[in-house]
């Protein structure tokens, strides 16, 4: 069995690399070429926090893959991270469990990968400006897929604690200098937003963080905080402004999602809105952008193939390299 840590999955692995890994997830998903049982979910009330086991196999891959992912917002208090995880990655054609990956890292990289993913996809090819809201624990890989697939010139981010904020800020511009990308701390979420060509959004929030009307025309907006029925960061006007409307997983964000159950149930959209997958996008099977004028919403609550297929591609690269530790 090979462990892999932190430190050896970025000795072999690229945010590129997880985008393009997402890109198969989305579409062997969409293919029906996988299993992924909707997550189990158990709540803690008493600590605020959620226990989440996602299962998911590709047979003609002969690989399986457990995710163990603990969803804590409050740890972001105690310096420790808000979602810690462990990764399994089976060898479905005998069983045995070939590695196991630090999975707070692999999530990290898998769901900054969706929103690479679809603004690889969706967003305008020249895009200047972005904005981020939200510094917790998704925000950096978040911040990384915006920049990796587009050459964006700056990207203002905003949080509402301004220490962590100016923290994450100074951390980023240096571990991100060599996109080339300026990053700034925004004095407002609408600071931020105006004048945006993406938007992305990572908190935990039970309230909007944006102010819709103030999305540029051509945006692309993605949502990825919001886990649970009751949370809601994204503001429902975007959705009614919005040209088009996708998901990783339809199914999964009606699970979950309160970013779209909410405006469901408050009749501010119909599922008439909807357009459909992203891995129905990249298999040509439904419209992509079709100008530079639409508004376009993502809507990403994660599935188990990003997991399976970043923890199969990780995994060949670390053997191949010679990479991480043998468990006996």
């Amino acid at each position: 069995m090979l462990l892999l840590s932190k430190s050896d999955i970025k000795k072999v692995f690229s945010m590129r690399e997880a985008v393009e890994a997402d890109k198969e997830a989305f579409q062997l998903f969409s293919e029906g070429k996988s299993e992924v049982p909707l997550r189990t979910n158990i709540q803690v009330p008493r600590h605020e926090g959620s226990l989440l086991f996602m299962p998911s196999f590709v047979d003609e891959l002969d690989t399986a893959c457990l995710k163990v992912v603990n969803v804590f917002p409050k740890n972001i208090e105690q310096g420790l991270p808000t979602t810690p995880a462990q990764v399994l990655l089976i060898d479905a054609s005998n069983g045995l469990v070939v590695s196991v990956l630090d999975g707070t890292y692999v999530t990290q990289l898998r769901t900054g990968a969706a929103t690479g993913a679809a603004l690889d996809v969706l967003a305008k090819k020249d895009c200047k400006k972005g904005a981020l809201i939200g510094t917790g624990g998704q925000a950096a890989t978040q911040l990384e897929a915006m920049v990796a697939v587009r050459n964006l010139e700056t990207v203002k981010v905003f949080d509402l604690n301004a220490q962590r904020l100016n923290a994450f800020v100074e951390q980023m511009n240096e571990e991100l200098k060599a996109y080339g990308s300026q990053i700034l701390a925004a004095e407002s979420s609408d600071d931020a937003v105006e004048d945006a060509d993406i938007l992305v959004c990572v908190t935990p929030s039970t309230r909007p963080v944006f102010d819709g009307t103030k999305v540029k025309a051509g945006a692309t907006v993605s949502c990825v905080g919001c886990y649970q029925p009751h949370m809601q960061e994204m503001d429902p006007e975007i959705l009614k402004r919005a040209s088009k409307i996708y998901f990783d997983s339809e199914d999964a964000v009606l699970s979950e999602a309160g970013d779209i159950l909410i405006p469901l149930d408050q009749g501010i959209i119909t599922k008439d809105d909807f357009t459909g997958d992203l891995g129905d996008v990249l298999l040509g099977k439904v419209t992509g952008r079709e100008n530079d004028e639409e508004i376009i919403v993502f809507k990403t609550v994660g599935i188990g193939t990003q997991d399976l297929m970043a923890a199969k591609r990780i995994y060949d690269k670390a053997m191949q390299a010679g990479v991480g530790t043998i468990w006996e």
